[in-house]
């Protein structure tokens, strides 16, 4: 599956494994990702491609503009 800008992902790695995050852009292998939360829009996270597993749902660009919105997108897939 192809990795785009809104596609809720899960972390399969690191210290934020089981976290589900917001792809920001895509390029060389990699992913800028953030939940508004631990990971703002003012510094996101920069994880490879083979760390990050796709969901079938991509949030709508304008859930993207802030941190709220962000976290109130992501709220379905927190435990």
């Amino acid at each position: 599956m192809e990795f785009v800008r809104g596609m809720v992902v899960r972390s399969n790695a690191g210290r934020d494994q089981g976290g589900f995050f917001t792809v920001l852009s895509v390029q060389d292998g990699y992913a800028v990702v953030s939940d508004g939360k631990s990971r703002k829009l003012e510094h996101p996270k920069r994880k490879k491609l083979k760390h990050l597993a796709p969901t079938n749902t991509v949030v709508p660009e304008p859930s993207m503009e802030t941190n709220r919105e962000i976290r109130k997108a992501l709220a379905a897939f927190q435990k």
